[in-house]
């Protein structure tokens, strides 16, 4: 007689798929980490060798374009799907794809990235890393053939693992993945993100070791009305947030207007654009966290920092709108830190209560762009937390990320990757 506790056949096969799950959820993990750690090194070993240690006003010039040209002609004949963050095109393949992602897009983001960004372009490495992370599990999940709802539910395994090693955040990167490629936090995706994000860390530290991205400030709340400040910081930077969505928004739409022969030569126009910012502003050169870590430690001084902002932020919206491959996470910090910290440096000046030091607002004005530009506004509180390892920040960064937030909703009611997606007639499901 068969006891009825027996596990039938499908019972079987479904703890065999939930074992086969988690495995390569670790793998994937793995994978995408040393992904996210080559792709990085890729970047700095790119910048070293086209500009040396102190490159030539000539160089500056004519790198970026040269190297556009050959990056324009890649993107147009071989990785269509590799322009651009890589953020937006993960979402759709999540929601629309059933998770597909080809596996020539992950090569063809890494290559391209790795050139866009270290040829000078004012463009950031985590978009980039999270499709390539997000690709690499779909093609994984494929070749494994798990079915369908199984193989997409690693695309964001494999999103969070790639940005938790690019960013050295684990919980922020989980965050994001569930905020901006779910779009649901209680996903029941969350222990396996958890536990790709961790393992991708560990990996990260193992090769590169347990340096900081970022040398933070200890962050004080020096009087009650300090968070009137942040409060302004909070508009400035919902703005500023709203200038640069609705300017990346307005070029991208002027390129993809133009005729269809032009498309290999439009990366090439961003190129000849950012040689000429380079010439002039070297400091918006590709991702630039040697800059927002100077903001946040008293190097730059006020006309410095208001110049860096709207430099990146010009430099950023030509390098995107133009078809490069490059991402808006690390120009969204850029900016913020050189608004905050010259936000930072007027409230020491002309505060009637006595402040915080500029590199305390430069700390949550990474967080209020992020909030307001990326539209993920739990990401980017945990970010800040993970970063400073301090709770009192927590009060005046959700404070100033929330109206950033409101501000940037209000005048841009649609978040820009959606825009970004919606402007090549990709249409995201409204639920």
């Amino acid at each position: 007689m068969i006891s009825n506790d027996a596990p039938t056949g499908l019972q079987k096969l479904a703890n065999r798929e939930n074992q086969v799950f988690l495995a390569l959820t670790i793998v994937i993990a793995v994978i995408a980490g040393l992904s996210a750690v080559l792709f990085t090194l890729a970047i700095q070993g790119t910048q070293h060798f086209l500009f040396g240690l102190s490159p030539s006003w000539t160089r500056l010039l004519l790198v970026p374009m040269l190297v556009s040209i050959v990056t324009g002609f890649l993107l147009a004949r071989f990785f269509p799907g590799a322009r651009g963050s890589g953020v937006p095109q993960t979402k759709a393949a999540y929601h629309l794809q059933e998770g597909r992602i080809e596996a020539s897009i992950p090569i063809g983001k890494f290559i391209t990235g790795a050139l866009c960004v270290g040829s000078g372009h004012s463009m950031g490495r985590e978009g980039p890393s999270v499709q390539i992370g997000a690709g690499l599990a779909s093609a994984i999940g494929r070749w494994f053939k798990l079915s369908p709802e199984r193989a997409k539910s690693l695309v964001p395994v494999g999103a969070a693992a790639a940005l938790a090693a690019a960013f050295n955040t684990p919980v922020a990167a989980v965050l994001f993945s569930l905020e901006e490629i779910i779009g649901d936090m209680n996903a029941p995706l969350i222990g396996s993100t958890v536990v790709a994000s961790v393992s991708a860390v560990i990996v990260e530290r193992s090769i590169l070791g347990d340096e900081v991205l970022f040398r933070v400030p200890a962050y004080h709340l020096v009087h009650p009305a300090e968070l009137i400040g942040y409060a302004f910081l909070g508009i400035v930077g919902g703005l500023v947030s709203v200038a640069f969505c609705k300017g990346l928004l307005r070029l991208r739409a002027f390129f993809l207007n133009l005729p269809a022969r032009t498309l290999i030569f439009q990366p090439a126009i961003g190129g000849v654009a950012a040689g000429i910012m380079l010439v002039f502003v070297p400091q918006v050169m590709g991702v630039g966290y040697q800059y927002v870590d100077q903001a946040m430690n008293g190097g730059l001084v006020l006309k410095i920092m208001l110049l860096l902002c709207l430099a990146k932020l010009v430099a950023t919206i030509i390098s995107y709108a133009s078809g490069n491959a490059g991402g808006i996470f690390a120009p969204s910090l850029y900016i913020g830190a050189m608004a905050g910290g010259a936000f930072g440096i007027l409230m020491q000046r002309y505060a009637p209560f006595p402040t915080g030091g500029p590199g305390a607002y430069a700390l949550v004005g990474m967080g209020v762009l992020f909030a307001g530009i990326i539209r993920a506004p739990m990401t980017s509180v945990f970010m800040i937390f993970e970063l400073t390892q301090d709770y009192q920040i927590l009060v005046p960064l959700m404070v100033a990320n929330m109206i950033s937030l409101l501000i940037s909703k209000h005048f841009q009611p649609k978040p820009v990757y959606q825009a970004l997606l919606e402007q090549t007639g990709i249409y995201l499901p409204k639920d």
